[in-house]
């Protein structure tokens, strides 16, 4: 059980009507931590831009940088129909989030291995396939945090945990982003020490999260399967949604073609790779609170709003290659905190519209069906990406620049859920 200073710093931290129970906060105080450190690996594995940059450095073709955001979303969002239902059949769910951990620590560092040992193709190769595992253990740790969470702490205090756990994480990406700015960390190898650091941070949250006291379960013999497709047919409205939001994936996947597109070897690619993290970094934090307040009353015009302004940063970003400066230390920063904005305007809108549109009992079932169709989108959106960046990196962007204003257009045409 947790001491009195544990469970007073718990209750400091996440507050409530009633003061914490030791138990709630011997569970709290390591769910804080192992959150924090799973996200701070997050930020230092980044596949949108520290991946990105790192492929491109060891000289793996452009068709393996496009591949990486595809494999991390999707690969996050797909076995997640068949691991809630193994979820059901387990009494202490914590043990999937655990395994989940370890996992994604393993496969970071086969990463940080693979940045020292490989270049070229086979680099991307082993690279693309250890992201693979990692995004499918991602997906274990999403399935399951959610149950864990929600019999071991209290309702009014879980927002809590998520949020603590967030800004640690962000102050730590912000000095890595610095210390690459400054020129501190002036080395290739500066990275993948970085990813090395995750993968232990990784393995580290596996083992506090397992000391958990979680109430038993009761597992079920037989979990069954949500009826996903008579869920489909029979809402038009959730058809469309799900063709905005497939459209506005191109928000997500475009990143690593700004990075593309603005990276050269020699001095100063270390500082930029430090700015475009700070840049992205500072777009959440500006952008997210703002975006949610503004989808409580509209979150069709919020999705249209970041298609807009995603499309138009990406345009920006292919008439500064045009005009032959996108290389300046300046131009990927600046660029990507305005598609990051609209990004960050996708993820709060998207999951606003889908609560306010579903029915109060099906909720579950669309998430799932929009998750699923979702990763499909991203696998198929990756692909076209890479068929693309086959010309070239540009012509990769102008094809996501084309269905980012797609997507704002066609949101336009939802129907308005807040008004009533």
């Amino acid at each position: 059980m947790a001491d009195p200073a544990q469970t007073t710093l718990f209750g400091q931290i996440a507050g409530g009507e009633e003061a914490p129970k030791p138990r709630e906060a011997h569970n709290g105080l390591r769910e804080i931590a192992s959150l924090s450190m799973t996200k701070i690996s997050d930020g230092l594995i980044n596949p949108k831009l520290v991946l990105s940059w790192l492929l491109n450095a060891l000289g793996a073709p452009a068709y393996f940088v496009s591949a990486l955001v595809p494999i991390r979303e999707a690969g996050a969002l797909l076995p997640q129909i068949l691991l809630a239902g193994w979820l059901r059949t387990l009494a202490h769910r914590k043990w999937m989030w655990a395994a989940g951990a370890a996992l994604q620590g393993v496969a970071a560092l086969a990463i940080a291995l693979s940045g020292l040992w490989l270049q070229g193709w086979a680099a991307g190769l082993a690279v693309c396939l250890a992201l693979a595992v990692l995004a499918l253990a991602r997906a274990a740790c999403s399935v399951s945090y959610k149950e864990v969470q929600g019999k071991t702490i209290a309702k009014t205090r879980r927002g809590a945990i998520t949020g603590t756990a967030g800004s640690a994480a962000s102050l730590v990406v912000v000095v890595f982003a610095v210390l690459l700015m400054t020129g501190l960390l002036q080395s290739e190898g500066a990275v993948v020490a970085a990813i090395a650091v995750a993968g232990v941070l990784w393995l580290g949250a596996a083992l506090l999260f397992s000391t958990l006291r979680e109430p038993a379960s009761e597992p079920e013999d037989d979990p069954g399967r949500p009826e996903f497709l008579s869920v489909l047919r029979g809402d038009a409205a959730l058809r469309r949604f799900v063709l905005v939001r497939g459209l506005l994936v191109s928000t997500s996947l475009a990143p690593p073609y700004i990075v593309l597109l603005s990276q050269e070897s020699g001095e100063g690619v270390l500082g930029q790779l430090g700015a475009m993290l700070l840049a992205s970094s500072a777009a959440s934090f500006l952008s997210s609170y703002v975006w949610g307040r503004l989808s409580d009353r509209s979150s069709r015009l919020v999705l249209a709003a970041s298609g807009v302004v995603g499309a138009l940063s990406m345009a920006l970003m292919l008439a500064l290659w045009a005009a032959g400066i996108a290389n300046a230390v300046w131009v990927g920063p600046a660029v990507l905190f305005l598609l990051m904005i609209a990004y960050h305007g996708v993820r709060q809108a998207r999951s606003t519209y889908l609560v306010d549109m579903a029915p109060e009992d099906s909720r579950g079932s669309y998430a799932a069906v929009a998750n699923t169709l979702i990763g499909s989108i991203l696998l198929l959106t990756g692909l076209f990406g890479g068929a693309l960046s086959v010309i070239s990196a540009a012509w990769a962007l102008a094809g996501f620049a084309v269905m980012a204003a797609a997507g704002g257009a066609l949101a336009l045409t939802l129907r308005e859920v807040e008004a009533g």
